[in-house]
This record gives structure tokens, sequence and C-alpha cells, in this order.
């Protein structure tokens, strides 16, 4: 996250999610035993999803685009994913304000559980050109 911080902080970001589900989900042991319910890693990525949307919304993001991998095209074949989505914040002070809400720290314990592997790629919006592969 250090170097999160050393990036422009005043602008808006995309988040580049790739997800992994484990089969079954993995609670830490510390975690509320009523979380700990035999959910597949997705129903419990879903469970994050639906305790982190509030803080989400109040941090300005949006969910602009989301999608089932199905085949790697160009790059490792083992890199399989199961949901790849893209989130935008109004600015990455945004995204950081998100990860320090009590509520969202709370909905995390989810995703944990879920998650066998994941990328999460910060990328700066570009506007794109009348071309293909240009920019403005």
């Amino acid at each position: 996250m250090a170097a999160f911080r050393d990036l422009p902080l005043d602008r808006p970001i995309a988040m580049l999610n790739l997800l992994r589900f484990r089969e079954r989900a993995a609670y830490a042991p510390d975690v509320d035993a009523t979380l700990s319910r035999d959910l597949s890693g997705a129903e419990a990525y879903a469970a994050y999803g639906r305790a982190a949307a509030a803080p989400f919304a109040r941090a300005g993001g949006r969910q602009v685009w989301l999608g089932t991998p199905r085949l790697t095209v160009i790059g490792p074949a083992d890199g399989a994913w199961d949901l790849a989505f893209i989130a935008e914040y109004p600015s990455g002070e945004a995204f950081l304000g998100m990860l320090h809400d009590p509520e969202y720290r709370a909905a995390v314990v989810h995703r944990q559980a879920a998650i066998a592997d994941s990328r999460l790629i910060r990328c700066d919006a570009r506007t794109p050109g009348a071309a293909f592969g240009a920019d403005r």
C-alpha cells in the first residue's frame, strides 16, 4: 500500500479485480462462528459484496464492468479466474478511506474466506481516442 500512496491520490482511479474462489470458504478460526457457515467461496464472496456495499457506495465507488473469464488467450493457462470486474472510485483517497471504514473492515472477513487467489490492479483513467489504441 505504500506504493499505492506514492501515486497521485486526488484523481479518479479504476481498480481491475481478478478473483479465483476457494471451493469451500475458509474462515479464520478467530472469526465469529455464526459467519463460518458451510459456504462455497463464491457464496462467501457474495456475502462480502452485500456487507461491503454501503461502504463502497459511501466512498463513491461504482462497478462499471463485470464478467466471467472463459479463456486466457495470451498469458499463463493456469491463470484461470472465476470473476473479473472493474470498480471506479472518484480518487485514490476515496479508495483508501473505504479500506479504513469500520463497516468495510468487518466485511473483509468474507473476502478473505472466499478468495484462493486474486489480483487488484490500480489503473489511472484515460480517455479513449478516435482510433483503437489511441488516447487523448
